[in-house]
């Protein structure tokens, strides 16, 4: 049978054959990623997407040979630490991925690569686990508030040498925040449940319940307004963290968990909502190409929507309220890789639309961060590398506001920015401006 070039066909992403025991055998593995790296170095269309293909195509160009044959698999490891699994090259470039016949598909080769080097690490030290373990932290952090996020300033120079020397973070890297308030504290709980538009149950994710509660507030603020019953479930962090470092079978038991505790949700009616990209592509996609037999998973992927996908489809069905208030603001809208793969397309900015007078433009570039990706040690240089382009995209449009639905990608777009004073608001997700929008036009 000829194999095609390209293809026309949606990207369709296969089950994770984690448990498989090919999956972490390293000769396995070996044979795989030189299957996969040679395809790549043929193509060279992810060029300059991220810091793994120049890796690769560097090491290949340098080598005796000018081919992946006489490049050693000890040199791999590199490839593999630039690689954030954004998805970018899955989504947007790669012209292999299945049901192509080559059955690219790099980010998954990277997390089976990461997969293998942990389990034949056979453990994470005590430091790495605290750090991927962010219910541990954030309730760690909100204990006293004022003292974790003095003891993480930079400028408490005593405490980041000590976080360096231990957590291998960089000296110069911007930490997140802890709050004291609770999303207890403001949820408001209808008495009548009969008139409600929709009913929604809102997946905070660890970041919003423990650094930026605000992002909740400014979304049940939105909600009231459009006559939805609102609910906030927050069982455990979504595993991305421990994804990102390989640890499939932490994935898997919190997949099960959680799953498990919305399914009760979703058998009385209510739509689930995320909050973050990453937590909503967990959900969504990646899940379900870990536990593929899972009912509850399986369930929790297809009743789950992003807020801004949610307010998005209450607007084609003619539901959303629509006593906006004006914003006369220039906004630039980070739309964040996770935000992508979840391939909806550009809800956040579809919603923006509908605020009278915003003028709005879509910055569609890496922010840097990846999680821990832009605070560690090892990876933090290549983290300000990929951001350099997104700042000079986004300060060449001259923004009163920047927005992400990530707010890690917010904080690292303002760090690494020299234009700090060009934002007016505190405001790291667009949820919030809506928010404003609608209390103007009380």
């Amino acid at each position: 049978m000829a194999v095609s070039e390209g293809g026309m066909e949606a990207p369709k992403r296969n089950i994770l054959n984690w448990k498989n025991k090919d999956f972490n055998d390293l000769e396995n593995l070996d044979e795989e990623t030189r299957r996969v790296f040679d395809i790549c170095h043929g193509c060279r269309r992810c060029f300059n997407l991220c810091d793994s293909f120049p890796k690769l195509f560097d090491m290949i160009d340098e080598s005796e040979t000018g081919e992946l044959d006489s490049v050693e698999s000890s040199k791999f490891e590199a490839v593999v630490e630039s690689c954030t699994l954004c998805d970018m090259c899955y989504m947007t470039k790669c012209p292999y991925v299945p049901p192509h016949e080559f059955n690219l598909d790099f980010p998954h080769l990277m997390l089976r690569y990461k997969s293998t080097i942990l389990k034949n690490k056979k453990f994470l030290n005590i430091f790495e686990r605290m750090l991927l373990n962010t219910d541990l932290t954030g309730k760690l952090g909100n204990l006293v508030p004022s003292i974790t996020n003095f003891i993480l300033s930079k400028n408490n120079f005593i405490f980041r040498k000590l976080l360096n020397k231990i957590f291998k973070i960089h000296l110069d890297a911007t930490l997140p925040s802890f709050k004291k308030l609770k999303i207890s504290n403001f949820q408001i709980q209808n008495k009548i449940k009969s008139n409600f538009s929709d009913k929604v149950v809102i997946y905070t994710t660890c970041y919003v319940n423990y650094n930026m509660p605000n992002i909740a507030k400014a979304t049940l603020e939105v909600l009231k307004k459009n006559n939805d019953e609102v609910e906030f479930v927050y069982p455990e962090c979504c595993g991305m963290p421990y994804l990102e470092n390989g640890d499939l079978d932490n994935v898997a038991k919190k997949a099960a968990k959680i799953s498990k505790v919305f399914e009760s949700w979703i058998d009385k009616g209510y739509k689930v909502i995320t909050l973050t990209p990453s937590c909503g592509l967990m959900l969504k996609s990646e899940w379900p190409l870990i536990l593929p037999e899972n009912e509850s998973v399986i369930k929790l992927s297809n009743a789950t929507k992003d807020i801004c996908e949610h307010l998005v489809s209450k607007s084609k069905n003619n539901s959303l309220n629509t006593e906006m208030g004006p914003i006369s603001e220039k906004v630039s809208l980070h739309f964040a890789c996770h935000s992508r793969a979840q391939n909806i397309g550009p809800k956040a900015a579809e919603m923006l639309k509908l605020i009278p007078k915003l003028e709005l433009n879509i910055i569609e570039r890496c922010s840097g961060h990846g999680g821990t990706f832009g605070v560690k040690n090892k990876t933090f240089d290549i983290a300000k590398n990929y951001v350099k382009g997104t700042i000079r995209k986004i300060e060449r449009e001259k923004p009163n506001l920047v927005l992400s639905e990530c707010p890690l990608a917010h904080k690292h777009l303002n760090k690494n920015s020299d234009q700090n004073s060009r934002n007016k608001f505190e405001i790291s997700h667009p949820i919030e401006l809506l928010a404003q929008s609608y209390k103007k036009a009380r």
